[in-house]
């Protein structure tokens, strides 16, 4: 046995077949690929929000907004990026709209998408901080899910390899798109040699940092937008070395394709905001309807489906308000609304003109106290006193 003959055990396949017919309706693989990311990215984002106070359902309201939003953006960049294909010599400007047949930019997905969602955090009254750092670790995940659509198209890879994991490549059929040329033994006709599987290499990449938003999340406890400052790092630096192994139709802007330009811009402005920024992770409590707190989270068996059946679902509340870590977990405990920052009670003073302190106000004058991590579990030490003016950012920040 020689190494041609392990060659082609070896190789990626790829489908020839990326479009299917259910009657007179087409199923595109490349949008039932991105309508799963979009799933995966909302359930990660929901489980995210309701962790840091926001009603149920929230993320269903901004994905309204995001989702649509992101699909026209994404779609407005790579119009811009590659304008020759609509309204240079024999392109036809129609095919803008023509979204189906791919073409799609995400640096235009996550602008229009952020858009989006900034109009419905707005009339949700959830601070856009908090929806974005919250959608950190699911906007890589849907992005490799999406990866998975380049596949079935056989696009977006790379140079000639002999690597094992090269990947065969079908020539498609420009009139009939979604499907492979067919020799005349009606087989798919595959293009000379392997090639490096770019898509999935970024589909490999975008797992790995969506795992790295929720370690460093987890242990810094990142707050103010900083954890999708780090997807933004993360994801820029891998699309920067990917997009250089890349060998399909780009513009260039100095010999380099556009879109590593615009993945080193966009790195640099995320790390300045990520170094800048500073500040505690914000916790929010419903202003309004629905003001009771969620129960905590427990084993199933000790739920009351009965109860939860036969009471009516709560009403979304009007707005939240931010609170510190403290202040949330003391109102999921005991449903204690913390005072507004404004509704603090002055300072009683004695004959002897000293201040009369609360009890509350005695307690942080320095009693250290055990909290238990709202999210980790994990049990900390620490100066209340200190806990307070932590929650509030120093002076300077932005």
């Amino acid at each position: 046995m020689n190494l041609a003959s392990l060659s082609p055990q070896a190789a990626l396949p790829s489908p020839s077949t990326a479009v299917w017919q259910l009657g007179p309706v087409p199923l595109r693989a490349y949008a039932l690929c991105i309508i799963l990311g979009i799933v995966v990215a909302c359930v990660v984002t929901e489980y995210r929000l309701r962790r840091r106070g926001v009603a149920p359902g929230a993320v269903l309201d901004i994905a309204v907004w995001a989702v649509p939003a992101g699909i026209i953006g994404a779609r407005i960049y790579h119009v811009i990026t590659s304008p020759e294909k609509y309204f240079g010599t024999g392109g036809d400007p129609m095919k803008a709209f023509a979204i189906w047949e791919g073409g799609l930019g995400i640096w235009g997905a996550v602008a229009g998408g952020a858009i989006g969602a900034w109009i419905a955090a707005r009339q949700l009254g959830i601070p856009f901080a908090v929806v974005a750092d919250a959608l950190a670790p699911g906007l890589p995940l849907a992005q490799a899910v999406g990866r998975l659509g380049n596949w079935f198209n056989n696009e977006l890879y790379g140079g000639r390899t002999t690597l094992p994991w090269g990947l065969e490549i079908h020539r498609m059929d420009p009139d009939n798109p979604g499907h492979a040329l067919r020799d005349d033994a009606d087989r798919p006709i595959l293009e000379p040699g392997l090639y490096h599987p770019t898509f999935a290499y970024e589909l490999l990449w975008n797992v790995g940092v969506a795992v790295l938003v929720l370690v460093v999340d987890r242990k810094l406890r990142l707050g103010r937008g900083r954890a999708f400052a780090l997807y933004v790092m993360g994801y820029t630096a891998g699309r920067f070395w990917i997009e250089l192994m890349r060998t399909d139709e780009a513009n260039t802007i100095l010999g380099v394709r556009l879109n590593v330009w615009t993945a080193a811009l966009v790195f640099l402005g995320a790390l300045v905001y990520f170094l800048r920024v500073r500040g505690p992770r914000e916790y929010l409590v419903p202003v309004g309807a629905a003001a009771a707190p969620t129960p905590p989270e427990s084993d199933v068996s000790q739920v009351d489906l009965s109860a939860t059946e036969a009471g009516a679902q709560p009403a979304a509340p009007e707005g939240y308000r931010v609170v510190s870590e403290e202040q949330y977990r003391r109102w999921r405990e005991t449903g204690e609304l913390p005072a507004e920052p404004d509704a603090a009670p002055a300072e009683q003073t004695d004959a002897t003109g000293s201040a009369d302190r609360s009890a509350d106000g005695d307690e942080a004058a320095g009693s250290d106290t055990g909290t238990e991590d709202a999210e980790s579990g994990e049990t900390t030490v620490r100066d209340e006193r200190a806990g307070a003016a932590g929650s509030r950012p120093a002076d300077g920040d932005s």
